[in-house]
């Protein structure tokens, strides 16, 4: 068998909750990058994250044991500002709300940032700073009814972080929205701008997307027709896989990043009219739930590849049948079901979490 790396030449990875979680690294990220550029993977890191320069992400990647150049490191204010100058001539002024490296991505186009909606802006570029406040969004405000053009870098409504979920750039953005019924341009994830300006920069034939959300790096890899890894180290679930729209989708799915380099540590989720059964494993259905089943019974041990086959299996038939609610019908069912971060609870108050009498 051939291994993702192995299949693959591009690795697209997302950062947040992919490679680190609240500037935290997560573990096997750096080895199995590490691998898969040996198996001929090239890395590149692929941010919605508009608040630092490449440099600073690499150097921060380094710190965590994980090889990056500033060039492999693309971010959404780079994208942004392409977008900008694909559609205004040189020294055109543009109205930044972010960070400085957002305003330095518009200097380095041949762009003009400026702060102030008074000096007459042709655009507005909005990212992600944890300084923009009121006077920034009142600046944006007055511009944007004066006609100007707007690209956001991303819209994504949180940020991971090690304090749990906050603010993120898309909810600035929805704030300008309210106040003026407009809409930006997207540059970042799930738009393709980011990802198709990536792929560019690599030259990659064979990308695969890597990431942890599914609203934003596997929703931009399903509209570029791309192949994508979800990665359950971040904000999206197993139950949210489950549960996930059409555009929503992954290719496969692995509890983390060895998936890329251990074959049976990523799982290619099978069609929705694939079969419900296999050596290991039955999903069945009731009116309301699908029921897991171990072909084998046992004593409920369960090794991680197994129970991740088990969760390509269920995500299958809830993507087939439309139910997304899971229970197990046997002890080693009900593991495999908590290894993946599935809920089990027992059907009755008091009873056992499965039924011993379902044959």
């Amino acid at each position: 068998m051939t291994t993702l790396a192995q299949a693959h030449d591009a690795l697209l990875l997302d950062l947040d909750g992919t490679v680190y979680l609240g500037g935290q690294p997560i573990d096997h990220v750096a080895p199995a990058l590490a691998r898969a550029a040996v198996l001929g993977a090239r890395s590149i890191f692929v941010t919605n994250n508009a608040s630092r320069p490449p440099a600073e992400v690499a150097a921060a990647l380094k710190s965590m044991g994980v090889a990056a150049e500033p060039d492999d490191v693309l971010t959404s204010p780079q994208a942004a500002a392409a977008m900008l100058a694909d559609r205004h001539p040189a020294g055109a002024k543009v109205l930044v709300i972010g960070a400085p490296w957002l305003e330095e991505s518009v200097r380095q186009v041949g762009l003009a940032p400026v702060r102030l909606a008074e000096e007459d802006p042709v655009a507005v570029v909005q990212g992600h700073s944890p300084d923009t406040g009121w006077r920034d969004l009142a600046e944006g405000c007055i511009a944007l009814r004066a006609g100007a053009d707007w690209v956001a870098c991303n819209n994504d409504t949180t940020l991971p972080t090690d304090r749990g979920m906050l603010p993120g750039n898309g909810s600035m953005v929805a704030a300008l929205v309210a106040a003026t019924g407009l809409h930006p341009r997207v540059a970042g994830k799930p738009e393709r701008p980011l990802l198709d300006a990536a792929v560019r920069q690599v030259g990659s034939s064979r990308p695969l997307v890597v990431g942890d959300r599914l609203d934003t790096d596997i929703a931009c890899a399903v509209g570029a027709g791309t192949p994508s890894l979800m990665v359950l180290t971040g904000v999206s679930t197993a139950t949210d896989l489950l549960a996930a729209d059409p555009d929503h989708r992954p290719t496969y799915v692995a509890f983390d990043m060895r998936g890329l380099v251990e074959e049976d540590r990523a799982v290619r989720i099978p069609g929705s009219s694939a079969a419900r059964t296999t050596r290991e494993w039955s999903v069945s259905s009731d009116t309301s739930s699908l029921v897991l089943t171990a072909q084998d019974g046992g004593d409920g041990a369960v090794s991680d590849a197994a129970a991740l086959r088990a969760l390509a299996l269920l995500t299958a038939a809830a993507w087939g049948s439309g139910l997304t609610a899971v229970r197990p019908h046997d002890a080693v069912a009900a593991a495999a079901l908590t290894r993946c971060g599935i809920p089990v609870r027992p059907t009755h108050s008091g009873q056992r979490m499965f039924s011993e009498s379902m044959d």
